[in-house]
């Protein structure tokens, strides 16, 4: 992120990025579509859209679900993650493609109100064997709609980061219900028990890599605060690749600890813009880059670059016989942090 930057606008990688995911998500229809008809010639087209759509949207959000714990096992996962969103909006506008026909087709000509109708014409929960599951659908539908919708950088701004994170951890929520949705439908109609397993395999799939990820990246304890409290022995200069950092737990906050050559700083681990791992980036041009979404700040000062004014708290360093001490107390904002210097870095 630079002077040029636009977090919230359209760059030639985003546009390359679309048009790939669109591309592909019409051949998928077309493919599935054409199958269809050529499997099941007595079916109505409806019936091809609707499990198309549905097809294409949970196949999308199982994608989705996974970009974030493989680009932390594997940073070359990493663009990716960069245009997530991206993928979120598209998937949306899928599952409400599946969602209306759906309601079109089998609600909307009744007596009752098309949504009522979706929650009380199949099943009932009041016995775990008639659950219906066209609830579970609607519920979804309207969690991806809301994070659709709340995608953008202007609600990221005025809800703030942690509140705008927490409302689109209802992502899991929204997953767990089209898991229900989809094995609940189709046991209620089951033509072919593939669906099943693919359903319980890609679940499978996106709990094991969550799993493996959270292993990864779990903080480590405390470093040990010295005889002087006011610092925290952050391990050897020379273990901390060049141009990357360690993640350090400094009094219960994660602390980015970068290394520049011979020169050592440190900075909140925690990024302004989503929350980001900061000690997961690299440096580019003297400017410590965010992983997630590029995200730029200076390491000593832990501001961005004009016309940006995120800010993180920095953490003056000093190197003593080649261990890395790190202040335990964050700078005042805008104060110049002071870097350890190595004395051998080669």
């Amino acid at each position: 992120m630079g002077a040029s930057y636009q977090s919230i606008g359209f760059n030639r990688h985003k546009w390359r990025y679309d048009v790939f995911a669109m591309v592909g998500i019409i051949l998928f229809l077309a493919l599935f579509i054409g199958a269809g008809s050529v499997l099941y010639p007595s079916a109505a087209p409806e019936t091809f859209l609707i499990r198309g759509f549905s097809t294409a949207a949970f196949g999308l959000l199982h994608i989705i679900l996974s970009i974030g714990p493989l680009a932390r096992l594997n940073p070359r996962f990493l663009p990716l993650l960069y245009n997530r969103r991206h993928l979120g909006v598209l998937m949306s506008l899928i599952a409400s493609a599946h969602a209306l026909i759906s309601i079109i087709q089998f609600h909307a000509f009744g007596d009752l109100h098309p949504l009522t109708s979706v929650l009380i014409s199949d099943g009932s929960f009041e016995r775990l064997g008639s659950l219906p599951f066209q609830p579970f659908g609607l519920l979804a539908w309207i969690i991806i709609l809301l994070m659709a919708v709340t995608s953008h950088d202007f609600w990221l701004r005025q809800l703030s980061a942690p509140t705008w994170k927490r409302l689109h951890m209802l992502v899991y929520v929204a997953w767990a219900a089209l898991v229900a949705h989809v094995l609940l439908g189709i046991g209620s109609d089951a033509v072919s028990s593939a669906p099943i397993w693919l359903t319980l395999a890609g679940s499978a799939w996106l709990i094991t890599i969550h799993v493996a990820a959270a292993f990864r990246s779990a903080p480590g304890p405390d470093k040990q605060l010295l005889d002087d409290p006011l610092e925290v022995d952050a391990g050897t200069a020379l273990d901390i690749p060049d141009q990357r950092a360690i993640a350090v737990q400094v009094v219960g906050e994660t602390v980015a600890v970068f290394r520049d050559g011979h020169r050592v700083f440190a900075l909140s681990g925690v990024c302004q813009h989503q929350n980001g791992p900061l000690a997961e980036g690299k440096l580019v041009d003297g400017k410590v880059v965010c992983p997630w979404h590029g995200y730029e700040y200076c390491p000593l000062k832990g501001t961005s670059p004009p016309p940006f004014d995120e800010w993180v708290p920095t953490f003056d360093v000093r190197i003593s016989e080649g261990q890395v001490l790190v202040s335990a107390s964050p700078n005042p904002r805008g104060t110049e942090s002071t870097a350890g210097l190595i004395e051998d870095a080669s």
